[in-house]
């Protein structure tokens, strides 16, 4: 099953994310899918940066969202 989920890159306690779509029976640092996002948490206010229609696109071929990006689609106002 297709899963977007958080990808973690950065350094050592300056952590940063990609939004990812990748193979949920896979390690997240495995080969991707796609990207559709962006976020940075270590920023004030966290910067959050989605492709909606790849998202969509996504989800329309039955990828899952994981509970944190389902939570950062919901705080950037969109509706899933």
């Amino acid at each position: 099953m297709l899963t977007i989920r958080l990808r973690r890159m950065g350094a050592k306690h300056k952590p940063v994310y990609r939004i990812v779509v990748s193979d949920s029976r896979k390690r997240p640092t495995s080969d991707i899918l796609d990207q559709v996002g962006f976020y940075d948490p270590t920023v004030d206010p966290p910067e959050v940066r989605l492709d909606i229609d790849k998202v969509e696109a996504w989800r329309s071929k039955g990828a899952q969202m994981s509970e944190t990006v389902r939570s950062l689609v919901r705080k950037a106002g969109k509706s899933q």
